[in-house]
């Protein structure tokens, strides 16, 4: 006789079928499910060819990506909108969130380059380029280098800003909330999407909950707060759920978030990365065209030791780097006015100009900013006429003038004129 039984307290809880815990039931169930989708390559069913990853289940949603080749990704969507409406009738499951990705299950995300082949004895160097002999055959040319990856743009949106950290706890998804509202007040339509996977903050700061809607079982409906759309894993699961995911998990539901989300027209995307150079950096850097990316820091050594290296990463991979931000820059006392540099002061401002990158400007360390941001009010749209609102809305402005600068700079393909 079959019985549920409950497993842990709190929101967190799950049950249990004779014993065996109601997630894993699920999973077995889905995965009976692929292995009856014939595939159309013609090959044997996904899950004995080692094509499915882990699968994630928590309030009735499943979450799970397919490995196949890039070059086969387009043979395949219908493969994955068809295992997402199998998905979805099993019983206990309301919604699934199936992504293609080109990882194996448990590889790292970026690939590492091909070795560079020895030249063989007696061979030329590859970058010695000698006369041919006369009457000699004359050397081949050296391989040309394949052109950059094409990352497709996102429809209706018009740019796309990351706002990164090299650490936690310098108050990044505070600093991108609030850029996102500055962004909107300068007249902008302006977009906010929370890529922290694992740590996501938005859905707080915005004081928003509940489930997005979804358009033909298949593309997500944004929640809205001050004229912000926003999407966020917050609203898709509890805020107590673990996410324990490997490399391509996180890379499927960041593209689900950017590609299957209803956005609209927007002038500009904001995205809260997480902090640090992972996958979901190296995601969002390789997969759609950043018009650049905004460097949190706080003025101390540490921070801006890990600053360097997010900075560092995003130069490596071909993205514009905006400029940095220095937050809890100084703090003043209400009492006295007293001003007090508690973590050092013009630590970021230095490091931008070493770098050679825009210094964006200084956010104080105030109780008000904290405040409202735990209360889900955040400080441009609580106190739009506030001395703190401005300090966002002059960083909005120099991030708009830094991208402008960077388009200015960009080559232009040739304009091919007919007679």
């Amino acid at each position: 006789m079959n019985y549920l039984s409950p497993i842990g307290s709190g929101k967190a809880q799950s049950f249990a079928v004779d014993g065996v815990p109601m997630s894993d039931t699920l999973k077995s169930a889905i995965l009976d499910v692929l292995r009856s989708i014939p595939t159309p390559d013609g090959g044997g069913d996904v899950v004995s060819r080692d094509m499915v990853s882990d699968i994630f289940v928590a309030d009735r949603k499943a979450f799970f990506s397919l490995s196949v080749a890039a070059s086969e990704a387009e043979r395949f969507e219908g493969f994955r909108q068809e295992a997402e409406r199998r998905v979805t009738e099993i019983e206990g499951i309301d919604t699934a969130m199936v992504a293609l990705t080109a990882e194996r299950k448990g590889a790292g995300m970026a690939a590492r380059p091909a070795p560079t082949p020895r030249p063989q004895p007696g061979a030329p160097h590859p970058h010695h380029h000698p006369r041919p002999r006369p009457g000699g055959a004359a050397m081949p040319a050296p391989p040309v280098a394949p052109p950059r990856p094409v990352r497709p743009d996102i429809p209706g949106i018009r740019r796309i800003v990351a706002v990164a950290s090299g650490k936690g706890g310098v108050g990044k998804s505070t600093t991108a909330v609030n850029l996102a509202l500055a962004l909107s007040s300068l007249g902008l339509k302006v977009g906010l999407l929370d890529a922290d996977i694992y740590g996501p903050s938005v859905p707080r700061l915005l004081h928003l909950s509940g489930k997005p809607e979804t358009r033909n079982g298949r593309t997500m409906v944004p929640l809205e707060a001050y004229g912000l759309k926003a999407m966020s894993m917050g609203f898709l699961v509890e805020e107590e759920t673990p996410m324990i995911w490997r490399g391509p998990m996180v890379m499927s539901a960041l593209t689900q978030m950017l590609r299957e989300v209803e956005w609209g027209d927007l002038d500009m995307l904001v995205v809260d990365m997480p902090p640090g150079t992972g996958d979901a950096q190296l995601t969002m850097a390789q997969s759609v065209p950043l018009a650049g990316a905004v460097i949190v820091s706080t003025p101390q050594d540490l921070a801006l030791i890990d600053a360097r290296k997010g900075l560092a990463m995003f130069r490596k991979v071909e993205v514009p780097v905006l400029g940095i931000v220095e937050n809890m820059s100084y703090f003043v006392a209400p009492d006295t006015g007293k001003r007090y540099d508690i973590f050092g002061h013009g630590g970021a401002r230095a490091e931008a100009e070493r770098l050679g990158v825009p210094f964006l400007g200084e956010v104080p360390l105030e109780m008000v900013i904290r405040e409202s941001s735990d209360a889900g009010r955040p400080v441009v749209a609580d106190d739009p006429s506030g001395p703190h609102a401005q300090v966002y809305r002059d960083i909005a402005a120099r991030v708009l003038a830094s991208i402008e600068g960077v388009s200015a700079t960009t080559p232009k393909a040739p304009t091919i004129v007919f007679d």
